[in-house]
Order: C-alpha cells, then sequence, then structure tokens
C-alpha cells in the first residue's frame, strides 16, 4: 500500500476516534457534525487519490478495456452517492 495511502486512513481513523470521544463527552451536535464533515472530506480525498493512482497504473502498464470500465463504473458510483 503506497505510504500517503496508509498515512490518510491512519488520520481518518484517528479523526473518527476523536468524533466517539466527543460523543461520549456530550460535544455540541455542531461540533461533532463539523468533525464528520471533516471525516467525509478526507475519505472524498482518499477515493480521488486511490482513483488516481489506478488511472496511473493503467496509463504505465499493460491494461484493458474491463479495467477503464471498472475505474469509470467506481468514479459514477462515488459521484452518484455525493449528490445523495
Amino acid at each position: 500500500m503506497d505510504k500517503s495511502i496508509h498515512n490518510r486512513l491512519a488520520r481518518i481513523e484517528g479523526q473518527m476516534r476523536g468524533i466517539e470521544g466527543m460523543i461520549e463527552e456530550g460535544r455540541s451536535c455542531k461540533e461533532v457534525l463539523s468533525q464528520l464533515l471533516a471525516v467525509r472530506s478526507a475519505v472524498d480525498s482518499l477515493i480521488v487519490l486511490i482513483l488516481r493512482d489506478r488511472l496511473e497504473k493503467c496509463r504505465t502498464e499493460e491494461f484493458d478495456l474491463e479495467d477503464i470500465d471498472e475505474i469509470l463504473d467506481l468514479l459514477v458510483r462515488c459521484l452518484s452517492e455525493v449528490k445523495e
């Protein structure tokens, strides 16, 4: 696994643990939601990073149309979930 991906996953995990602590402490809804939005933004950035990495590998290695179709399907799913 790429080090930057690992680092982002660890950061997201830490943010989620922090949110759990905030909820246990009874922090305000606004504070908790603000942190959840930060996590969602971090996950969205991670999705882009992983897709970019996969596309780069497709560009530099042998690949077929199934690989491209798979990536495009994932991208469409990601985009449709953002709109909901």
